[in-house]
């Protein structure tokens, strides 16, 4: 019997008991729904967590410390020994570690490495505050402007070189400084003051101890907007929306003021080093061995993927039990199913064993029913989760402010594969009664009520 026919005949034993088929069909696609969606949410999450990292980090740089400890899980079954000298770090779990700083001669030897173009400390300068004449005082945030960010502007513009004194001032601070609007800022003036870190030995303390006042150790400085950048999407780093934007030589001289006396005095925890042609991966992994051969810890961009993606896919193992429990569950749906089926047409396959039909094309009858079950089960069931995924999209990125960017995505190839797997399970539950069907004698088969 040619497999079309048997495939046709297939079909029709299915229609004839629909209900039957129906219920493992659905029990079917409970599985192919849940392992869909979960499928589709993988992906959106790696998506948007790479979006991220892509929008904040420049791809052919890396992250360099001065210790390989930062990025990776020292042993903390011991306590560290104090060493002023050091900088610290506090982990997910809210404990307090000692790394070693990266120093101005590190920098330079650094720099000095193969494939290295340039070097340049990671370097946040809180300010104590930010305001104009008449206004109120704000807190803030100083960072060097990094071309590769790319900000949307409201007004004004960015020449390739910042000269001193120009800040580029978030949309936020417009009308928090008085600025009727973003245009109005441009050109305009911002006062900000920095306060010098104090030791506890140092003369200013020990007076301002004595009279019971805060240490008044600290001084003003204009600078002009140059240029005022659009509030960001959720897809910049969180906590940076308002961080505001001047060259390097300012930054550096602010940072300088802020931790003259003390251990941090020219000591960073990171540093961005730009590697030569590092768009070429080869040539950029290559540049982070050498850099980690001269005993510094480096990352890049891929090391940081990589380690979210370990807990997007930890959860997405969790949410996936739960669609293969449905699926295992189906399973016995489908073994009952074609039971239930062989028994109810013992006769009619005893009459198609009379008529000359073989013991492999009754094999291939039922298994080709399990195999359709399999098939349109996960077919329904994933259709719904593409459907749902799509149509809620729109509505999660609006929710969360992250443009365009999707956070259920699926692959063709998943779903397919998925299919592929589903008509697996449901050929290999139907193999017993397949079997038993096909060892059917046919005059017992034909005399049975």
């Amino acid at each position: 019997m040619r497999n079309i026919d048997i495939g046709r005949r297939s079909v029709r034993s299915l229609k004839s008991a629909k209900l039957r088929t129906l219920l493992t069909i659905f029990a079917i696609g409970v599985g192919a729904f849940a392992l869909t969606l979960t499928l589709g949410a993988s992906n959106g999450a790696h998506n948007y967590a790479n979006t991220i990292i892509q929008t904040n980090f420049d791809p052919s740089a890396l992250i360099v410390t001065a210790d390989q400890d930062v990025f990776s899980n020292s042993d903390s079954s011991h306590p560290q020994v104090y060493n002023e000298r050091f900088g610290s770090i506090t982990n997910a779990a809210g404990a307090t570690k000692q790394v070693k700083l990266l120093s101005d001669s590190d920098i330079a030897r650094i720099s000095q490495i193969k494939g290295i173009t340039s070097v340049q400390p990671n370097i946040d300068v809180s300010t104590k505050y930010i305001t104009r004449d008449g206004m109120k005082k704000y807190v803030g945030t100083f960072q060097v402007f990094n071309a590769y960010h790319n900000p949307e502007l409201l007004a004004g513009s960015i020449p390739a070189t910042i000269k001193d004194g120009s800040v580029i001032l978030p949309e936020g601070f417009v009308s928090a400084l008085g600025f009727s609007s973003p245009v109005d800022a441009v050109g305009k003036t911002i006062r900000i003051a920095l306060q010098e870190q104090v030791t506890t030995n140092s003369l200013s303390s020990i007076i301002s101890q004595l009279s019971g006042t805060e240490p008044s150790n600290s001084i003003e400085k204009n600078l002009t907007v140059i240029a005022v950048a659009k509030k960001p999407s959720s897809l910049i780093q969180p906590g940076t929306a308002l961080y505001l934007y001047a060259n390097n030589h300012d930054i550096n001289a602010m940072n300088d003021y802020i931790t003259q006396g003390t251990t941090s005095y020219h000591k960073y925890l990171t540093a961005y080093a730009n590697v030569t042609d590092g768009q070429n991966n080869t040539k950029l992994l290559a540049t982070q061995a050498r850099i980690k051969q001269a005993g510094y810890g480096a990352q890049s961009f891929q090391d940081t993927e990589k380690f979210i993606a370990q807990f997007i896919n930890v959860l997405g193992v969790i949410v996936a039990v739960f669609g293969l429990i449905a699926v295992v569950a189906s399973v016995f749906g489908v073994v009952n199913t074609m039971y239930i089926s062989v028994l109810q047409r013992t006769r009619e396959i005893g009459l198609m064993k009379a008529l000359g039909m073989h013991k492999g094309d009754i094999n291939k009858l039922f298994l080709f029913e399990a195999a359709l079950i399999g098939l349109l089960g996960g077919t329904v069931g994933a259709a719904l989760a593409i459907i749902l995924g799509i149509a809620l999209n729109p509505y999660l990125s609006n929710k969360l402010g992250i443009g365009s960017t999707h956070l259920i995505r699926f692959k063709p190839i998943q779903i397919v594969g998925l299919l592929v797997v589903l008509m697996t399970i449901s050929l290999l539950a139907g193999v017993l009664p397949a079997r038993k069907a096909a060892k059917l004698d046919p005059i017992t088969a034909l005399r049975t009520e």
